[in-house]
């Protein structure tokens, strides 16, 4: 099961309708390019084959994500504050006292956002912060061991 959150989960279905949508377009490029010719030596041809086993296996991964998701409140645990997908998290640093935001997300984005840190809920520190209280200390088993960070504030 993976939590996502419910703009996730329209990002996802807007993704796998662009690539439903896109079907016939594909079929049409392999029918023009089988047209051409001896299919052998029939690079467009075989381009368009591959593109389109690529786009077919990227539909099924969508729809099994799509079937095995669960779709929750992505501001949940706020009003509780408790963190959870879709928190916006100040913590402390216990060995350097650095402060930074962590956003608690279903999916990391693409997009760089300077204003906080994007965490999944499936990563270590993603599991360490969920269900965590302001003032609780979490602790991260990180490449150069564990780190210890506490909970300031739930934005």
């Amino acid at each position: 099961m993976e939590i996502i959150s419910k703009s996730e989960k329209e990002t996802i279905e807007a993704r796998l309708a662009a690539l439903i949508q896109n079907r016939p377009v594909l079929a049409t490029r392999i029918a023009d390019a089988r047209a051409l010719g001896d299919l052998k030596e029939n690079a467009e041809y075989h381009a368009a084959r591959e593109l389109q086993g690529l786009e077919e296996a990227e539909i099924r991964r969508l729809e099994e994500r799509l079937a095995r998701a669960q779709v929750v409140d992505a501001g949940a645990g706020k009003d509780a504050g408790v963190v959870f997908l879709g928190s916006t998290v100040k913590l402390r640093d216990e060995s350097t006292g650095d402060e930074e935001l962590y956003r608690l997300v279903g999916e990391a984005s693409t997009m760089l956002i300077e204003e906080y840190i994007e965490v999944t809920v499936s990563s270590p520190m993603g599991e360490a912060l969920m269900k965590a209280r302001i003032g609780e200390t979490v602790r991260v088993r990180a490449p150069r061991g564990v780190k210890a960070f506490v909970i300031i504030e739930i934005l």
